[in-house]
């Protein structure tokens, strides 16, 4: 008989308090050979990033790695960090089999979600503002107050609120709208060419800088305004200004550049505004801390999927292969909601890695990887 493991959580709601059990999200436990094209993925491409998803971990405090619904001993996830460390990676494989127990992640009682792709841009910026650099790209703002619930109050959920003070009230922060019209109270790092780029940025989370001078800077995702986001496609498809057959990030690119001065108002309605940061990080930094590897990085639900953990992917990519392979839950995503959905990060690059990243709309499910000592998670048999 196949073991389960129910998970149960109390969501408490912000507006009014009230619990309420959440039993639809089970896992099934799994094997190794159960995991579709297992044998020919080579895990040693992925001790890196699992590494560097242990060095997060273990800057975290509490009981388990992270406070999502799925429960990961934190403890028994540093015991396995500790003894991978200076390992052979060609070994890596191995080290998992002996280490971890790999359970299928369902949402009422079936394992199928959406998997998309996501990828670094490539934008053209200067320290410096002239007519062409005329678009900023700004870091943190100075009045941006952070506020997390559970800090007041234990029975809260650990819901962060962003915003800012006015007269001593505590309001939601600026609009990209509103940011976009007025002067903010924040730090210009750059000053960018386009303000489409800019925006193709902002939604996937970083981009690379190529100043006058040839020189390449990475812009890393630091902090939102705290509005929820909302997809440019969708409201281009909703408003019928481009074709369904063409609602790949590319073409959509390309329509906002080509209407710029009525597309303003389109991308506006996206309210979400991303502040970043220069750093000299391998990769974009994810929600985790840490910067992502191209082909093993997945951004992830992290109120149902913890960061940190190691999972294993079965999808296919823009072009129908099978992506089956591991990968290290080590981002999130404002359209990135549900138990089984994920975004794949495929690297950095220009036009090219975005249509194929873009593209990306794929069915598929998950397992996710637990410590085999965890005792975490109750087993019952069925």
């Amino acid at each position: 008989m196949q073991k389960y493991v129910s998970l149960i959580v109390v969501l408490l709601l912000l507006t009014s308090c009230s619990k309420k059990t959440d039993e639809d999200v089970v896992l099934t436990k799994s094997s190794f050979s159960e995991l579709l094209g297992y044998e020919k993925d080579d895990a040693s491409e992925l001790y890196r990033a699992f590494r560097k998803s242990c060095d997060a971990i273990s800057e975290k405090k509490g009981e388990y790695i992270d406070d999502s619904l799925i429960k990961i001993n934190r403890n028994d996830y540093l015991d396995i960090c500790a003894k991978s460390a200076g390992i052979n990676p060609q070994k890596f494989k191995e080290f998992i089999e002996n280490n971890f127990t790999p359970y299928l992640v369902t949402y009422k009682g079936s394992p199928e979600g959406k998997f998309t792709a996501y990828y670094e841009a490539e934008i053209n910026a200067s320290y410096d503002k002239d007519n062409t650099y005329k678009y900023p790209i700004y870091g943190r703002p100075y009045d941006l107050v952070e506020v997390t619930l559970k800090e007041f109050d234990e029975k809260l959920p650990s819901k962060k609120i962003l915003g800012r003070v006015d007269n001593g009230k505590l309001i939601p922060y600026y609009t990209r709208k509103e940011i976009y019209e007025k002067s903010i109270n924040a730090p210009v790092i750059l000053w960018g060419d386009n303000y489409v780029d800019i925006y193709i940025m902002q939604i996937q989370g970083s981009a690379v800088a190529k100043l006058p001078n040839g020189k390449k800077i990475r812009v890393s995702y630091l902090e939102s305004n705290g509005h929820e986001f909302k997809g440019i496609g969708s409201i281009l498809l909703s408003k019928k200004l481009i074709p369904s057959g063409q609602a790949s990030m590319g073409s959509i690119k390309k329509w906002l550049k080509e209407n710029f001065d009525t597309a303003k108002d389109e991308m506006n309605e996206n309210q979400r505004y991303i502040f970043h940061r220069i750093s000299d990080t391998e990769g974009p930094i994810g929600a985790l801390g840490v910067d992502l590897t191209a082909g093993r990085s997945l951004a992830v639900d992290k109120t149902i999927i913890p960061l940190g953990a190691l999972l294993w992917l079965e999808t296919t990519s823009p072009d129908n292969k099978e992506l089956n392979r591991f990968v290290m839950a080590q981002d999130i995503g404002g359209a990135i909601k549900g138990a089984v959905r994920g975004d794949f990060f495929w690297g950095s690059g220009g036009d090219d890695v975005l249509e194929k990243a873009g593209k990306m709309n794929s069915k598929g499910q998950y397992y996710i990887l637990i410590p085999n000592k965890s005792e975490t998670i109750n087993d019952k048999n069925n």
